[in-house]
């Protein structure tokens, strides 16, 4: 209990931060955060050591994301009409709702592990420094590897076009 409790004060915050820049929801990702630690200390006699504390607690966090996601599958999306401001016209709202859906299905067409490293540094707003300690590799990886994920991002929405 006392290694949790130690855990959870020293990553607590890193795996908030993890969680929101995944879900873009400061009350789910507390609620996950909650999760993961309660999924932790029931599973910290399967924790081998052969990663970082922290990149251990990050995978489940990921895990209990995606089943968050797989069970609210089913809920509806906002409409477009809800997202249309009285300032925009029906056919702006419209190319950017587009927009924003051609980006994401280009993020979503990356390798996992580019797609998640896009996700923390954009929607988490983490440094380059604090992904290569959540993914367990060096901050030049972490560098490259998002300038390579930018350029593939480019080309696939390019083609879209």
């Amino acid at each position: 209990m006392d290694e949790i409790e130690k855990a959870y004060r020293e990553y607590g915050q890193d795996v908030y931060r993890y969680l929101f820049s995944l879900t873009l929801s400061a009350d789910l990702a507390e609620e996950l955060t909650q999760e993961t630690f309660f999924r932790a200390m029931s599973t910290i006699d399967g924790y081998r050591g052969d990663c970082k504390v922290l990149t251990w607690l990050c995978q489940i966090a990921k895990h209990l994301w995606y089943q968050w996601m797989a069970k609210h599958a089913r809920m509806k999306q906002a409409e477009l009409t809800e997202q249309i401001t009285d300032h925009r016209s029906v056919e702006e709202a419209f190319f950017l709702h587009m927009e924003k859906l051609d980006l994401y299905k280009a993020i979503h067409s990356l390798p996992e592990i580019m797609r998640e490293l896009v996700y923390l540094r954009v929607t988490g707003e983490f440094t380059f420094a604090e992904i290569a300690k959540i993914l367990g590799k060096s901050e030049s990886w972490a560098r490259t590897t998002f300038y390579r994920a930018k350029q593939k991002i480019i080309e696939e929405m390019e083609e879209m076009k």
